[in-house]
């Protein structure tokens, strides 16, 4: 809405006149063409939802609108469409921490009509999830390098020095002192952060930990995959060939499924959908699950028949009036911006995620402005699994490679 609210500002001041957002798919199906709505100052604003097939985009471009919101899986597919005649003199990125990869092909697309951009807007909630690396390609798009160098190179030779290296090659890098200090200095005039700790008065969010006990033959096949990396489970072969595999195959097993070579899915055991149920059974309100697996959601309908998945517009509007007593989604699914206060006030993790930023988000699609009631977030743990070193990594906020590694080594030492 304050976003938008610019945008208006700026048209009537005749200072822009085409806008093009860059959103989540889901949240550019949603958020950015509804909200609009829901405003009496922004009532004259038109907005054209570039969506769908390619022929339904480039119907959607051809219509006259003040603002064109596009999914950002479809950033090279605009650019290619229009190169130098990029119609577009003000583009708002939406979660902007999504281009911070200078090396993929939706940064560069982008880069390439920077020249024929007059205002560059991004928004996010996670400017630098994994380090001050990440914030060199969100401000070059901003600013064309202006404050952090014209290069990823320039940059890291001058604020940082390698942490971890082989020969030539280095794995992680770390800022030298008063690189922080420096480079939020750098930012500070492009650049405003807002705490909404600070402005809203938040309900309380309470998290909790449910402790979910496996027997001891189910735990029995949980060590022999973490000691020997190899589980035989009803003649079906789940093996993992490296730390991540590895660390991916005992978060299944710790969740009570497990994919095979051949792609199949074994049972291991039905002791989180059983305490999931239990949540669902006592909760005064409808509950919204994140889990990790295909197989989760297999196991969470042999229980709750009536869960749905998150699918598009017509699922969060139901869920938010309420229809909804249990709504299922992928934390990468819902992550960015979406609106689900309004249905509910209870979050479950069914499967726990190594990504703090995931984790971050897919929290505050319940704990933001406008939810009225304290939000409880469940953590379904697995005792003597994987779950405590990933609950316990999200605590401190050090799930990088690192932490993964050393979690799979604390795992194998016990």
């Amino acid at each position: 809405m304050i976003t938008l609210t610019a945008v208006k500002q700026l048209i009537d001041d005749f200072a822009v006149s085409k806008v093009l957002v860059i959103a989540p798919k889901r949240v550019a199906e949603d958020t950015w063409t509804r909200e609009h709505e829901k405003w009496d100052h922004l009532s004259g604003l038109t907005v054209s939802r570039v969506l769908g097939t390619p022929q339904q985009r480039v119907k959607a471009l051809s219509r006259k609108a003040d603002v064109y919101v596009i999914g950002r899986d479809c950033v090279q597919w605009i650019v290619q469409r229009y190169g130098k005649l990029w119609p577009f003199d003000m583009v708002v990125v939406d979660e902007l921490s999504s281009f911070k990869n200078p090396q993929a092909k939706r940064f560069k697309a982008l880069r390439q009509v920077l020249p024929f951009i007059e205002r560059v807007v991004g928004l996010t909630g996670t400017p630098s999830p994994n380090g001050l690396m990440d914030l060199w390609a969100e401000v070059f798009l901003l600013d064309r390098g202006e404050r952090l160098g014209r290069t990823l190179g320039r940059y890291r030779e001058k604020w940082f020095r390698p942490a971890v290296q082989n020969g030539y090659v280095v794995y992680k890098w770390a800022a030298i002192r008063g690189a922080e200090e420096e480079i939020r200095r750098r930012i500070s005039d492009i650049c405003v952060s807002m705490s909404a700790a600070d402005y809203l008065e938040l309900p309380d969010r309470i998290d909790r930990e449910v402790p979910v006990r496996l027997s001891e033959a189910e735990m029995e096949n949980y060590r022999k995959m973490e000691q020997e990396q190899l589980l035989q489970v009803e003649d079906e072969t789940v093996a993992a060939l490296n730390a991540a595999a590895v660390m991916s195959k005992l978060l299944q097993i710790a969740n009570g499924r497990a994919y095979t070579d051949e792609h199949g899915v074994v049972r291991i055991h039905d002791a989180k959908a059983e305490a999931l149920a239990e949540i669902v059974d006592v909760s005064d309100s409808p509950v919204l699950v994140f889990y990790s697996f295909k197989h989760d959601l297999e196991a969470i309908r042999e229980k709750i028949p009536d869960a749905r998945e998150l699918e598009g517009p017509e699922t969060i509007a139901a869920w938010n009036r309420g229809e909804i007593p249990v709504l299922l989604a992928h934390p990468a699914s819902v992550g960015y911006g979406l609106n689900l206060q309004d249905g509910g006030h209870v979050i479950v993790w069914y499967g726990l995620t190594w990504s703090l930023e995931l984790y971050q988000q897919a929290n505050a699609r319940l704990h933001r402005q406008g939810q009225q009631r304290p939000v409880i977030v469940h953590h379904l743990i697995a005792e003597g699994t994987v779950d405590e070193q990933v609950m316990k990594a999200l605590q401190s906020k050090d799930t990088g490679q690192r932490a993964l590694l050393e979690a799979l080594k604390e795992r194998r030492r016990e």
